[in-house]
């Protein structure tokens, strides 16, 4: 049986944790910030992380954890 390959754009964007979760950066703290509050910017550095009925999905694009 062939090697599974892995989606480049996903692995990119995901990092799978200890526990099995996936992590990502959040949209919208490239351009545009002086009219973002302080409290909003804040919340865009924690890393969002993803509903639990999305992750078999991202487990079959990044066979090997990404």
């Amino acid at each position: 049986m062939p090697k599974l390959k892995t989606k480049k754009g996903i692995k990119k964007r995901f990092r799978m944790t200890k526990t099995g979760k996936f992590k990502h950066g959040k949209a919208g703290k490239g351009h545009l910030l002086s009219s973002k509050s302080q409290k909003r910017k804040r919340k865009l550095k924690m890393p969002g992380v993803v509903d639990k009925s999305r992750n078999s999905m991202l487990r079959t694009m990044l066979p090997y954890g990404g």
